[in-house]
């Protein structure tokens, strides 16, 4: 009797988990309730790669028949972790207002494939957003990217390279479209690997970074080729598309001179570029509500030209919520 009861016990914890809602089943849940339709795991490498896949949020409701616009939202995670479920929440936010289709894409992180496979994926999601613009009735012509950290870099580099052949890649069944994009929102993202990310409290670049050399395949004064074109500024020229940066001045992580690089670079060939900082914050202050506020602006006048005066006032960081012990 004690032996079946033991079994019994041991079983227990198995059942619960497997019970338990996925994050998958969570977000199809949400978006349910929010008015969203849900498309997972979309290919668009013409393979069954799971990191290769793009999940599509559609509106059940439109505000008009109009085809809609598109926010490509690319995670961070230093190139190494992250997925593209992390952006569910606000793609369900974007789709649920009626005039966009949001499109979180996923890319090989580095362990699995250092450089440039994260720029060849994400440029093959963006063809393959066009591919399927009819089908899902989108504006082919309007679409934005939005990212954080090094889904910020990634985005920038989107915005800057739609003219440059060694980085298209040859992924998937779509290569006759163009990987183009109309839009970006870059929030803290890498724009510039010929310097550090990093610096010490004297100003000195710390060139030792696991981040960088996992995607470069060593630290970046050891890779300059590599490092050059891997950095959105390298690429920056007058047909690119307008720019909205946000950047915590006191970012340990990815220092604030980055945010000024791709900001000075885009000006100069005459691109609009707005630079928003927010004083003190740190790399997570980003998070800022605001950031939202005005990104999600800055993409209704160049997307849907709707006009407004984007504030570019500095932030300020909103104090750290202290963790518990």
């Amino acid at each position: 009797m004690k032996h079946h009861l033991l079994l019994i016990f041991l079983a227990v914890p198995a059942i619960q988990a497997q019970s338990l809602p996925t994050k998958k089943q969570t977000t199809v849940t949400i978006a349910e309730k929010s008015g969203v339709e849900v498309k997972l795991d979309q290919p668009y490498a013409g393979n069954n790669n799971p990191k290769q896949m793009v999940d599509v949020f559609l509106p059940k409701k439109r505000n008009d028949g109009k085809p809609l616009p598109v926010v490509a939202l690319i995670h961070g995670g230093g190139w190494v972790n992250g997925d593209r479920l992390g952006y569910a929440a606000q793609a369900i936010q974007l789709a649920r207002t009626g005039d966009y289709a949001a499109v979180a894409v996923g890319y090989r992180l580095s362990k699995e494939a250092p450089w440039p496979a994260q720029v060849h994926d994400c440029k093959a999601a963006i063809r393959w957003i066009r591919a399927h613009a009819k089908e899902y009735n989108l504006d082919a012509d309007k679409i934005a990217v939005w990212g954080s950290s090094a889904g910020g870099h990634l985005s920038s580099l989107l915005g800057t390279s739609g003219d440059v052949k060694e980085l298209e890649g040859d992924l998937g069944p779509n290569t006759s479209f163009s990987s183009r994009v109309q839009c970006v929102v870059n929030l803290c993202g890498p724009e510039d690997f010929s310097q550090a990310l990093m610096f010490d409290k004297e100003g000195r670049p710390i060139w030792k970074d696991d981040a960088v050399s996992g995607l470069l395949g060593g630290n970046a004064p050891d890779k300059p080729a590599e490092a050059k074109a891997a950095s959105p500024v390298t690429h920056v020229s007058k047909d690119d598309p307008p720019f909205i940066t946000f950047h915590g001045t006191k970012d340990q992580r990815v220092a604030f001179r980055h945010a000024e690089a791709i900001h000075t670079a885009l000006q100069k060939v005459g691109i609009t570029s707005l630079l928003v900082p927010i004083n003190g914050g740190g790399h997570g202050s980003v998070g800022h509500p605001e950031v939202k506020v005005r990104g999600q602006q800055f993409t209704d006048k160049i997307l849907r030209g709707i006009e407004a005066a984007i504030d570019t006032t500095p932030l300020q960081a909103l104090p750290e919520v202290p963790k518990k012990p």
